[in-house]
Parts: C-alpha cells; sequence; structure tokens
C-alpha cells in the first residue's frame, strides 16, 4: 500500500484524467442533490417550519389547506384532548403580488399566510396589514418597507422584516396576523370565504407526548371528522414532494454509477499496465490481497481529492448564483453523503480489477516483460 501511495505522489500525471472527470462527476452529483434540496425547501418549507407536533385538515380535505376547513366545535373539541397542549389556526391563499418598481405584469408570487402559533424562525403575527417576508422575495427587488398589492383586488401588505426557509409549492411566504390573512382572503378569494373562527387547518402542539401519539389521539376521538397528520407526513401529502425526490433519487443514483463505471475501467486499465509490476512483487513475495488494497487506496485519494475539489466549486457556485434565481440549497449534509457515495463506488469499482490481480501470475508476467 505505501508503494501505491508514493506512486500517487511521484507520478501525480498519471491519475489526472480520472481526477477530472471524477471531479465532473462529483460536480453534476452534489449540484442535483442541492437542485432537489431546494426544490423540497421551497415546496415544503412553510410547513416543515411548524412548531407542531401534529396539522390537523378536515376529513374530506385530502391534506389540502385550499379543501379543508376547520370548524370552531371541532377546534373546541380538540382544545379538550389531554394529549393536546394548545392549538392555532392556520391558512393560506396563493397569490401574485404587484411589486413597487416593477413592471405592472411582473408579479412575484407569494403564499399569504395566516397564522396564530409562530412557526420556527418566524416571530409572532405582525400589526393588521403587515407581514414577514421570506427573503426569497428579495431576488424580485422587494426590500423591507415596500407595501405590495397582493391579488386582483391589490390588497396592500406592508414588509417589516424577513424569515427565511418558509416558502410553499413553490412561492414566497407573506406571514400575517388571522385578520389580514382573511381580509386578503375575503378580497380576492370570495368563492373560498370562510366565516369567523374557521380556519383551513390547525397545528397542534402535544402535552408531552410523542407525535404520533398525539395525531393518534386526534384520530381515535374525532374519527370522520378530521384528518391528522405528523409534520413529515403533512410535508409528504404535498402534491409532487414525493414524485421529486423519486425522480432526483433515480438520477442521482445513475450519476453514482456512471462514478463506479468510470472508476472501475480506469484501474482495470491500470492492472493491464502493471502486469509486469505486479508479477515482480508476487515474485519478490507480494500478496493478491496487498497489491489489491493499494489499487483500493489510489482509489480512494484520488476520488476523495476530486470530490473536495468539486464540493469547494459547488460551494462557490452556491454563493455566486443570486437568491431566489434558481432553488439550490448546498448543505455540508448533501456534500458529505455525495463523498460517501463516491468512495463507496471507488471501491465497488475497484473490485472489478480484483480478479485480473488474482491471476497475474509471476513467471508469466516476468517473461512477457522481457
Amino acid at each position: 500500500m505505501k508503494l501505491a501511495l508514493k506512486e500517487l505522489v511521484r507520478r501525480p500525471g498519471r491519475f489526472v484524467t480520472a481526477t477530472v472527470i471524477l471531479t465532473l462527476i462529483a460536480m453534476l452529483l452534489m449540484f442535483l442533490g442541492g437542485l432537489l434540496d431546494g426544490l423540497i425547501r421551497t415546496s415544503t418549507g412553510a410547513i416543515s417550519a411548524q412548531d407542531a407536533d401534529a396539522i390537523v385538515y378536515s376529513d374530506t380535505s385530502q391534506a389540502s389547506f385550499l379543501r379543508s376547513r376547520i370548524e370552531p366545535s371541532t377546534r373546541a373539541q380538540i382544545d379538550q384532548l389531554e394529549a393536546v397542549d394548545e392549538t392555532g389556526g392556520l391558512g393560506v391563499v396563493l397569490l401574485g403580488a404587484r411589486v413597487p418598481g416593477n413592471g405592472p405584469r411582473d408579479l412575484a408570487n407569494v403564499a399569504v399566510w395566516g397564522y396564530e402559533l409562530a412557526p420556527t424562525g418566524v416571530p409572532n403575527p405582525p400589526a393588521d396589514g403587515e407581514a414577514w417576508a421570506d427573503e426569497i422575495l428579495k431576488a424580485d427587488n422587494v426590500a423591507i418597507g415596500d407595501e405590495l398589492l397582493v391579488g386582483p383586488a391589490r390588497t396592500p401588505i406592508t414588509v417589516v422584516g424577513w424569515v427565511k426557509n418558509t416558502s410553499y409549492t413553490g412561492q414566497s411566504a407573506l406571514w400575517t396576523n388571522v385578520d389580514t390573512w382573511r381580509g386578503v382572503l375575503d378580497a380576492n378569494r370570495p368563492d373560498a370565504v370562510l366565516a369567523d373562527g374557521v380556519f383551513q387547518a390547525l397545528v397542534v402542539r402535544g402535552a408531552g407526548g410523542t407525535p404520533q401519539e398525539v395525531v393518534t389521539a386526534i384520530d381515535t376521538a374525532l374519527a370522520g371528522q378530521v384528518l391528522a397528520l405528523t409534520v413529515p407526513d403533512a410535508i409528504n401529502e404535498i402534491p409532487g414532494v414525493t414524485e421529486q425526490q423519486t425522480t432526483f433519487n433515480q438520477i442521482l443514483g445513475v450519476t453514482v454509477v456512471i462514478a463506479l463505471v468510470v472508476i472501475a475501467l480506469f484501474f482495470a486499465l491500470l492492472t493491464v499496465e502493471r502486469t509486469a509490476l505486479y508479477g515482480m512483487l508476487k515474485a519478490i513475495g507480494a500478496r493478491s490481497r496487498t497489491i489489491f488494497a493499494g489499487l483500493v487506496a489510489q482509489a480512494v485519494v484520488v476520488t476523495l481529492i476530486a470530490a473536495l475539489i468539486a464540493g469547494g466549486l459547488v460551494i462557490v457556485l452556491d454563493l455566486l448564483i443570486p437568491p431566489g434565481s434558481i432553488p439550490l440549497y448546498i448543505s455540508a449534509g448533501r456534500i458529505v453523503t455525495s463523498i460517501v457515495l463516491l468512495l463507496l463506488a471507488a471501491v465497488i469499482g475497484c473490485a472489478f480489477s480484483l480478479r485480473r490481480v488474482l491471476r497475474v501470475d509471476p513467471a508469466s508476467a516476468l517473461g512477457s516483460s522481457q
């Protein structure tokens, strides 16, 4: 193994081609993973931010806010349950917003939320006519203090501060108090007007049990009236989320397989070139497993170098891309996961060279080199 590592140091040119190709593959893997994470965050951020054990919809809503209606009487029943500590009303309306200074048709897509219990990272509800805005709106030239005209009725909402990672179905969030949300809903969606005290959904905080225990208690007490879901389950019910994850995971899997094939082909060719060298090593007592361990060590080092270079380049790319222009989110977890997958592919790829190493005969290999 020491001999293999010394070769990397003394003859790095032999491994440049593999390193460059693996760097490009690693960049693609990390970029696609970041794109998947970004798409999921922009679709589910408002739900994943909920500081709650459960989200409750009406039974026939199919976990859709727009189809759900929770009456005050239903909320009262949930409040009385021993497993429940407190509940908060929640509602949303999806609209376009006119931004000061932008063209009349250059609308920002917004999700106007009315809430009682503050999600993680969102302050308590602001005053009437005001909103905490998701920072993605900066890409639409929105600034603190701007008055957005929301919906066809051009309902005014003033941005008073920024929050992060709270988009919903790709639309930037505006977090308002309940009265402001109802005003926006009444003015722009008269077909969806709700009576006082009625919400589209409830966020529920438990009294000490697990989220699943809270969900079970609500389902048992109000069977046939409501649909209670944990926050992760509510996220999975958002249209398109599961499909996006499945599609991108398949693409990521193919990318890892490509990396495996590249490594396998490179080290298979390298093994053929070194047949005489391996024969000489075996003639002086080297074992096949020692030679193979050297191959694996070289593959791991080359792959690790390529992955680290790719990680740095992807981070720089993420910093250069303006926020909100594309849904890219590069995290340390995604980079580490990509590196681990590539290292695993390197080890598996080298395994294809094991048979050739085992078949090297010292006498014939030395004879062919003369």
